[in-house]
């Protein structure tokens, strides 16, 4: 029996710790649990902190970001039944991070959830092609917002005369008027709904061109044949109302206003109409829109002139399909675009309706990996959730992403600007101190000025290195997963590897997943094997890699040296390198 007062400032003491370090000495099973029992007091203050803006969370390797957010999912859905009724709305980094996580929620009892990677976000899109860090960069600054709203605002028709033929009749709108109506129709509303608004004001437009062109004839033959449209108009009473009274056109050749009414559902169903205004305003399509525009050198320059002229020429020299960066670039033409015909959701749940319905509004959003973001991927996520209930949560220092941004405030600024909140997780619950020791040089590599979070915990094992010749990796990685494996029977364990030696490593038979740092991320194991982390840290952002896979185990770390000098000292020991607990958390040398 533990007490555990989650009220009160946190110190150096942690809250239930028999009980915590207990479920972290736990196996692992590739599935995320619930921490219900064990959660820590700065992890609480987050989870039950406000949520009328967006609460950007930095935590290192360990700290509990990822469970801190879903239990934040439901500790909202609870305290906020509202949010139950619009969904919220879970973004992770990768599908296998996806799978992790997707037991967590359940398990608390809350099922209005939506759980995407950005990727298949938009509905009917997939990505198809990878692409350079550099072009990934370029889409992913906010300037395409500001282009895109441009590039569609100059699609819209101009202002002009209108001649449209009604039961074989010309009938002139005239330019003044058409600009008003469009004026009128275009404030504020996605491409689609506008022409929606305006065709319905072009019906009355012309039903009223139509009367009044009727009357002023009427007026005409009145001057001159006054006796005759009274015996025609005898004659039609006769006719058509027999033994009754007679209004409208019948009498005197005037419509009615239901008659008039009926003249405008008629003009509204009538395909000639149709026709005129698809063509006057056409349907768009918002891949065909961006394909357009991104291979048309002339429209990047007029819509985007905040591109140098070589980076116009990257963007244009990009074939289709759709990378990951084209996502958001979609999502935000077919977010100006607007649907043709909106289609109302189906499905018992109202999780499925949101899953199935691009323009949902979220009653919160959670971001997992957030550093990872580009701006228009931020502009995704504040077009789900304009009332800006967000939760993002991610470690600055484990960015890879092609992105500029060093700091959070650089991530947020061009959508959020100053209006959001900074919380800080500071423990390290996973990563024993004797892996998290290793650390500090890489951070450092990586330009990081935050200090790294504290390990509460010891495994009792020191990381150990093994050196290797390139020939040999195959042969050296499959044993060394074998003797991690019958060390955490029952347990888990994961390789990681630079992008260029995966392919080498997945040909060797093996249940145990091998990854890059990137795809391991928010992921855990009892033991990882690191193969080759000089060539982890010699890729793009290499260091911050190098400090996320550093950091994925829970107790054993071994490392695959290729001839080569190592990044960082550690502790050689190929037999897993098991030493005596001690006081101060075991031998794990730095």
């Amino acid at each position: 029996m533990d007490d555990e007062p989650l009220a009160g400032s946190m110190t150096a003491e942690l809250v239930g710790e028999g009980a915590l370090l207990a479920a972290l000495d736990q196996r692992r099973t590739g599935r995320m649990s619930t921490a219900i029992s064990t959660l820590q007091s700065e992890q609480d203050e987050i989870i039950r902190a406000e949520a009328t803006g967006p609460l950007i969370v930095q935590g290192g390797p360990g700290t509990g970001k990822t469970v801190v957010a879903l239990h934040r999912v439901a500790y909202l859905l609870f305290a906020h039944r509202q949010m139950a009724d619009q969904a919220v709305l879970v973004l992770g980094p990768s599908p296998r991070f996806l799978e992790y996580i997707a037991q967590v929620l359940p398990a608390l009892g809350e099922t209005a959830v939506v759980s995407a990677t950005f990727d298949t976000l938009l509905t009917g899109t997939s990505v198809g092609r990878d692409e350079s860090r550099l072009l990934a960069e370029i889409k992913g600054r906010a300037l395409w917002q500001r282009a895109l709203e441009n590039y569609v605002t100059s699609l819209l028709p101009r202002p002009r005369e209108l001649k449209l033929r009604w039961e074989g009749e010309f009938y002139v709108i005239a330019a003044a008027t058409v600009a008003q109506a469009l004026a009128s129709a275009v404030q504020g509303r996605p491409y689609h709904r506008a022409r929606a608004a305006f065709a319905e004001q072009l019906h009355h437009l012309l039903a009223e061109v139509v009367v009044e062109q009727r009357e002023a004839l009427m007026n005409e033959m009145e001057e001159g044949f006054e006796d005759i449209l009274a015996r025609v108009d005898r004659s039609m009473r006769h006719d058509h109302h027999p033994g009754g009274t007679s209004t409208g056109s019948d009498i005197d050749g005037l419509l009615s206003e239901e008659e008039i009414e009926h003249l405008r559902d008629r003009i509204a169903e009538n395909a000639t109409i149709a026709r005129f205004i698809e063509a006057w305003w056409p349907t768009l399509d918002a891949e065909t829109l961006l394909g357009d525009l991104l291979t048309a050198p002339t429209l990047l320059a007029r819509f985007a002139p905040r591109l140098s002229p070589e980076e116009i020429t990257a963007v244009s020299a990009e074939p289709a399909p759709w990378a990951s960066s084209d996502i958001p670039l979609l999502d935000a033409l077919a977010d100006l675009l607007g649907e043709v015909d909106a289609p109302q959701p189906q499905g018992e749940f109202v999780a499925d309706r949101a899953r199935r319905q691009r323009g949902w509004v979220y009653g919160h959003v959670v971001i997992d990996e957030a550093q990872e973001l580009s701006e228009m991927q931020w502009h995704m996520v504040l077009r789900r959730c304009p009332s800006r209930s967000i939760t993002a949560v991610g470690d600055i220092d484990q960015a890879e992403a092609a992105h500029r941004h060093t700091s959070w405030a650089q991530a947020v600024q061009a959508v959020f600007g100053d209006r959001w909140t900074a919380a800080e997780l500071t423990i390290c619950y996973r990563t024993p101190r004797e892996v998290m020791d290793l650390t500090a040089p890489v951070l450092k590599r990586a330009g990081s000025h935050n200090t790294p979070p504290r390990a509460v915990r010891s495994s009792g094992i020191a990381p150990w290195e093994l050196t290797i010749a390139p020939a040999e990796l195959a042969d050296a990685a499959a044993q060394a997963v074998r003797q991690l494996q019958q060390r955490w029977h029952g347990g888990t364990v994961g390789v990681i590897a630079p992008a260029d030696r995966i392919a080498e490593l997945l040909a060797v038979p093996s249940e145990v997943p091998v990854l890059t740092a990137t795809q391991s991320k928010g992921l855990e194991w009892d033991a990882t094997l690191l193969v080759d982390p000089h060539g982890i840290a010699a890729e793009p952002r290499g260091w911050n890699g190098l400090y996320v896979a550093l950091t994925r185990c829970t107790q054993e770390l071994g490392q695959l040296i290729l001839t080569q000098q190592s990044p960082y000292r550690g502790t050689p020991s190929p037999d897993g390198g098991r030493v005596p607990r001690t006081a101060g958390g075991g031998g794990g040398g730095s």
